[in-house]
């Protein structure tokens, strides 16, 4: 008998492995000849450079290749992939799904554009019994739940709509923002009713929008329990629609959990494990999809792509989750702040995928329920999960409650979902420190997926041709730094905490995987430290005529030469292959050198001083509502500069102090003829002047809105004299 034909495959690029470990060779060789060099000049008896500079560079250098030297096991096996969902069983006998939205703040996450992630879930293609959609409100906004409301009432039309003639883009807000829409162009039949259905969001989009006008936020730090199923409502006799439409809509269920301001809530991760317990005592669906209240679904088959991996008997066992990449529908041709995350999601993500799969990502994933669930014994299931009976029964996978498929709720499961979301269920149990997701970072995502992956579970990652949920990016740069803070401060708490990947990880999984995960959990801490030295040591040395480098007539120079060109052009092949340009490439290595002396440098230290208990854990979302002026400045491809000085001040007085390097650098060759020994610092000078000319514009150029504030050049100004004060201490 013929074995059935697999639901997926994998391939191996092996031209791009060939290329990444010949380089990485190559590379390590030349940073053994670096150490040696700056090793050989301790053992000198007579110095002419202050050894706490050549230490600090020296520290600099080898923070940097052991990062570089971490990244490489991103590279080593990057491997793709290609489902068959054609080849799936019945739809009967595919496992249910539960989706689950979080939002938390309805002023900065705007309850149309959450209205339209909930939308696009319901419209996915898969059978209506089998899906369920529930939403976290933790702002308790009452915005939100009639918003929810509105939801449904027009998913009595958008549904219908998409199944009858197959909309791929099952986001309403996007499909009729898009130009070429129209499956169906010579069917009049199909554009009487698009307009009808039209017309139907308008008049949706009219009503949440006028309830965000007048209504009331709601307190998000202090409210009850609210946990209701959004029921359809009948159409009046004036509005009739097909008797073939009349089907059933997905369960639809909202939830704003208790919270009070003398009881941590653990941000998300702890409005992830209530929807984790709800949802177990309702529907208990075996998969669950996670999604950001701003990632709308983009493709309704990314179901049952998931179910490929999740079906395939040869890998289910072990499988936890299957993540697809995050992707945008608001990046311009410019991408001036890097966001697209190319080097996440079309690099480092692939070849995590060939070892042992990639990091849970925080939205467009579909995890295993079971997997979230910790090893347990029967006699001691109170002490893990708490103490409501239902929630242990529904442990059992073949639980589920009778009204799953859209019954209103009983008195009975009402009142015990209540419980299950209050903020004292999890007292003395083990939620989110064996069970659920985890509570140990801000970054809850990537260190679930890490000690997932430590207990022996795996995961894939697929990235189709068209994406399957697109969110909305940070167009300016005051947010994308917030947000890089934040990240920065939830990667470090991993690598600083006991579960540290470099030596919890070995002994649990590949050394490979053990250091993907440790450079993702101490990049923020082992870029913004080297970064600001090498942007600091050499130009002050620069100015006073001391040089830090060999010179260009010795053949050591060749060495950092050789490690210099060989990390940008690795950059630059990386960027090309994954259809990026030059342009691309200048603009990650400038939101780079940005977040490290500024977002990555105050995550860091918000982390240290979390450690030291002078701080405590803080959470902000990313802001979604946009500024009109700011996107045009975005869509013209300038910086907008208006931002915290905290932000400001680090990045303008590094170029004032490269800029004044620069110029006494070349005064002082010019005078002095002594070019063979200060050219690399000239050098290094002037690559991030260049680099980061959008800066220097922005103090000097630019007169509108967007520029660098002349308060903020002063105070950086100020800032500079203090590096050169400090700076002529060390050189004494």
């Amino acid at each position: 008998m013929d074995s059935p034909l697999p639901l997926h495959v994998c391939h191996v690029n092996n031209l791009s492995v060939i290329i990444n470990r010949l380089h990485a060779l190559l590379h390590c060789i030349a940073i053994g000849f670096l150490i040696y060099y700056r090793a050989s000049y301790l053992l000198q008896e007579t110095r002419a450079i202050p050894i706490i500079l050549w230490l600090l560079v020296f520290a600099s250098e080898l923070l940097l290749s052991f990062i570089w030297l971490l990244g490489r096991a991103y590279l080593w096996r990057p491997v793709s992939r290609t489902v068959f969902p054609e080849r799936l069983p019945e739809d009967d006998k595919l496992p249910a799904i539960d989706v689950f939205i979080c939002t938390a703040d309805p002023e900065k996450e705007p309850a149309i554009g959450v209205m339209n992630t909930v939308l696009s879930a319901m419209a996915l293609d898969y059978p209506v019994d089998k899906l369920h959609v529930y939403l976290s409100d933790d702002g308790g906004s009452p915005i939100t739940l009639h918003g929810m409301r509105e939801a449904c009432r027009f998913a009595k039309w958008w549904l219908p709509f998409c199944r009858r003639y197959g909309i791929k883009t099952i986001c309403p807000q996007a499909y009729f923002s898009e130009a070429d829409s129209d499956d169906y162009f010579g069917d009049s039949e199909f554009m009487v009713e698009k307009k009808k259905i039209k017309e139907k969001y308008e008049m949706f989009e009219e009503h949440v929008t006028k309830a965000v006008e007048d209504g009331e936020y709601g307190n998000s730090q202090n409210h009850s329990t609210i946990i209701e199923q959004i029921i359809q409502e009948t159409f009046g006799e004036s509005e009739t629609i097909r008797q073939a439409d009349l089907v059933e809509m997905p369960l639809l269920v909202y939830v704003s959990r208790e919270k009070r301001p003398e009881h941590l809530h653990h941000f998300k991760a702890g409005a992830l494990n209530v929807l984790l317990r709800v949802s177990g005592v309702i529907s208990n669906s075996p998969y669950i999809l996670g999604l950001d209240c701003d990632m709308y679904c983009n493709d309704p088959t990314s179901a049952r792509q998931a179910m490929c991996f999740h079906l395939d008997p040869k890998i289910s066992s072990s499988l936890a989750f299957v993540q697809f990449p995050q992707k945008f529908h608001n990046i311009n041709k410019y991408d001036i702040y890097d966001g697209r995350f190319r080097s996440a999601y079309c690099v480092q993500w692939q070849g995590m995928d060939g070892l042992k799969g990639p990091v849970l990502s925080g939205t467009g994933y579909y995890i295993k329920r079971e997997s979230l669930y910790a090893d347990f014994t029967h006699t001691e299931l109170k002490d893990t999960f708490g103490k409501s009976n239902v929630l242990i029964n529904s442990l059992h996978q073949s639980y589920k409650q009778n009204n799953a498929n859209g019954e209103n709720f009983s008195n009975v499961l009402q009142e015990e979902t209540g419980v299950l979301a209050s903020c004292s269920y999890e007292h003395q149990t083990k939620w989110g420190e064996e069970v659920g997701i985890l509570y140990q970072s801000v970054s809850e995502d990537l260190f679930t997926g890490f000690i997932l992956h430590c207990k022996g579970w795996t995961s894939t990652y697929l990235t189709p041709f068209r994406p399957q949920f697109l969110g909305t990016s940070t167009t300016n740069l005051n947010d994308l730094l917030i947000q890089g803070t934040r990240w920065g401060s939830g990667l470090t708490d991993v690598g600083l905490s006991r579960f540290c990947p470099l030596l919890y990880g070995p002994s649990r999984m590949s050394l490979l995987q053990s250091m993907c995960y440790g450079e993702l959990s101490f990049f923020p801490l082992l870029y913004c430290l080297p970064l600001w030295c090498l942007a600091t040591l050499p130009q002050l040395c620069l100015l006073n005529g001391i040089s830090l480098y060999p010179e260009v007539s010795s053949p050591s120079f060749i060495v950092f030469s050789f490690i210099f060109i060989s990390a940008i052009c690795k950059h630059l092949q990386e960027v090309i292959s994954t259809g990026g340009s030059i342009y691309a490439w200048r603009n990650e290595q400038r939101i780079w050198m940005i977040k490290s002396v500024t977002a990555h440098f105050y995550g860091s230290m918000d982390t240290i001083l979390k450690l030291l208990g002078l701080r405590k854990a803080s959470f902000l979302p990313t802001n979604k509502v946009l500024d009109k002026e700011q996107v045009k400045r975005y869509e013209m491809g300038q910086f907008d500069f208006q931002t915290s000085s905290m932000f400001l001040v680090p990045m303008v007085s590094l170029m004032i102090l490269n800029m004044a390097a620069l110029l006494c650098g070349f005064i002082r060759i010019i005078a002095v003829g002594n070019w063979d020994k200060l050219f690399p610092q000239l050098l290094l000078s002037l690559y991030i002047l260049i680099i980061n000319f959008a800066i220097v514009e922005g103090m000097i150029v630019r007169k509108d809105k967007g520029r660098i504030s002349p308060s903020a050049i002063l105070l950086s100004s100020v800032f500079f004299m203090i590096f050169l004060f400090f700076g002529s201490i060390i050189l004494m």
